[in-house]
């Protein structure tokens, strides 16, 4: 499985506009690969680098139920039917990067699923991993670097 953007490069730079500050626009996604015993994908988007300066890995886009067939989310959407949780700004959606002290590395992670999540809207990362845990097909990954502007 596969995850890629139209908005930036693999370990590239994410434009401004896909910050918190600066129009918090969810960034476009490709999905390619997906296998076909799927039933649902999963995506999380988090700062590790956020350990330096906060303590924890800081918590940006939670979403579920991502419908196997999808093979691209436009920049500000998501696909029909999915859930979104609760990111670490206490907001249900879309939380882009906002690096307090310099430049951080972002990391989108879909994951591929046996299974449908019965969670709620606004469930956090964590009630996403517990429910996914064993439940896991196939990983992407997808990184982008985002610096105070």
């Amino acid at each position: 499985m596969e995850l890629e953007s139209s908005s930036f490069e693999n370990g590239g730079t994410i434009p401004k506009k896909f910050g918190y500050k600066n129009g918090n626009v969810s960034p476009s996604l490709i999905i390619n690969d997906v296998p076909d015993s799927a039933k649902s994908l999963a995506l999380v988007m988090d700062d590790p680098d956020a350990m330096g300066a906060v303590g924890k890995v800081w918590v940006h886009w939670v979403l579920w139920n991502i419908p196997t067939e999808v093979t691209k989310m436009d920049e500000n959407s998501i696909p029909e039917n999915s859930i979104e949780g609760e990111t670490d700004f206490g907001e249900i959606g879309y939380g882009g990067p906002a690096p307090p002290d310099k430049e951080h590395t972002y990391i989108f992670k879909l994951y591929a699923l046996d299974t449908a999540l019965d969670l709620g809207k606004g469930s956090t990362k964590k009630d996403l991993e517990n429910s996914i845990q064993d439940h896991i097909i196939a990983k992407a990954k997808l990184t982008g670097k985002y610096a105070p502007q």
